[in-house]
């Protein structure tokens, strides 16, 4: 059996090698142009497939970026509040001690109840801060509308109690500003775990120097109160307005009862009493309308004058624990931003790793493009010079 070759299978087989090597060379040509070994995805589609996924990945790094951004921006603008609200604290807490001073008149009064209410203002447009872009800090996530109204002397917060949780890295969340209700609405009063106040029909001129729990323990949590019989007398009632002890009554000592502690000053009258219970929650704003309205109000008797100074005792003692809860917000923010800082450098490994890998499967060598292109260019002019000996190579040459 004999094969035949015709001039045009000759012909066809040395066309069809030299276009593929010059396919191969207009390939490297667009390599070398774009310096991307991957010039569409049917050169590898395995790899090209990774690099979408890859591409993806660096695309999300991005948005954690600018939520972490974000973020930041706002937790920076929630620790300038907290100082200022913590500087407006130290303020009222000066205008009270000013104020306990018996000397002033009521004039003078009047003025400090003015700069507190001043102080209420300004704390209301703290509360009420934007974060430069539109949006309310301590809103929650409702934070497209102020958070905090007055309606007269009264401030009522308008928006949710949901602290948002961002993605700033991958499965990395961080906190975003504090819900405005936990800042300045639910603050403990007294002395956070305990309040002591007089009855509003006392008569005589007690006042209430301090109170605490029993340093050996023993409250149960509940409340009791102290009724004096006479100048000297007094008992102890229970929640349940059952008494439950005695005792003789002396100005400035303390009174132990049901693992706490009470000190008294001035003298009770007859059916005067104080109530001592768990410290009850308050916001800031009702705080310093208490204090300012009682300064205000004008105290004419000896027991008007010693429910001023419980009025403004139990005002400083809340004020403090308003400052205790913009140190306590300070601090949780300063705990984000250095998570923030945390996420911001696993984002910048990960980074850095993508882009190492997409480098690898993306990124041309030139080095070895170059010699591959100077190899298959002299491979095609080997074969255009086959082309062109062959074509000499007939039988009616031969016959001539």
């Amino acid at each position: 059996m004999s094969t035949r070759i015709s001039t045009n299978m000759v012909y066809n087989a040395s066309l069809h090698s030299m276009l593929g090597k010059q396919a191969s060379l207009n390939k490297l040509q667009q390599q070398m142009a774009t310096g991307q070994k991957l010039v569409s995805a049917k050169d590898d589609p395995v790899a090209a497939g990774t690099a979408v996924k890859l591409d993806r990945s660096l695309s999300a790094l991005s948005q954690y970026a600018a939520n972490a951004d974000r973020v930041e921006n706002r937790l920076g603008l929630q620790e300038n509040a907290m100082t200022e609200f913590g500087e407006l604290m130290a303020q009222v807490n000066d205008l009270t001690i000013q104020a306990n001073n018996p000397v002033l008149s009521d004039a003078d009064l009047k003025s400090i109840a003015s700069q507190l209410r001043a102080i209420g203002d300004q704390l209301l447009a703290v509360a009420n801060s934007t974060d430069g872009a539109g949006r309310y800090l301590f809103g929650g996530t409702s934070d497209g509308s102020a958070p905090f109204s007055r309606t007269g002397n009264t401030v009522t917060y308008n928006g949710d109690q949901t602290q948002r949780r961002v993605e700033v890295a991958p499965d990395t969340f961080v906190s975003d500003a504090l819900a405005g209700s936990e800042v300045f609405m639910r603050i403990p009063t007294g002395n956070g775990t305990l309040s002591a106040q007089p009855a509003a029909g006392n008569s005589g001129t007690l006042v209430i120097n301090d109170y605490a729990t029993d340093a050996n323990g023993g409250w149960d949590g509940t409340a009791y109160s102290l009724h004096f019989s006479s100048a000297t007398d007094y008992e102890i009632r229970d929640s349940s307005n059952t008494a439950i002890a005695t005792g003789t009554y002396t100005a400035g000592d303390d009174i132990h009862f049901a693992g706490l502690r009470v000190q008294l000053l001035g003298t009770p009258a007859a059916g005067d009493s104080i109530q001592v219970q768990p410290a009850p929650s308050r916001d800031v704003f009702a705080t310093l309308d208490a204090l300012a309205t009682v300064l205000e109000t004008g105290a004419s008797t000896e027991a008007q004058v010693a429910a001023r100074s419980n009025a403004l005792q139990a005002g400083m003692r809340d004020v403090a624990r308003a400052r205790e809860v913009s140190i306590d917000a300070r601090a949780a923010g300063g705990a984000q931003l250095a998570a923030l800082d945390s996420a911001g450098s696993l984002r910048d490994a990960d980074q850095v790793t993508i882009e190492t890998t997409l480098s690898n499967l993306r990124d041309l060598d030139y080095a070895e493009a170059v010699s591959r292109y100077t190899l298959e260019s002299t491979a095609l002019q080997a074969a255009q010079t086959v082309f062109t000996q062959m074509q000499s190579m007939s039988l009616f040459n031969a016959l001539r």
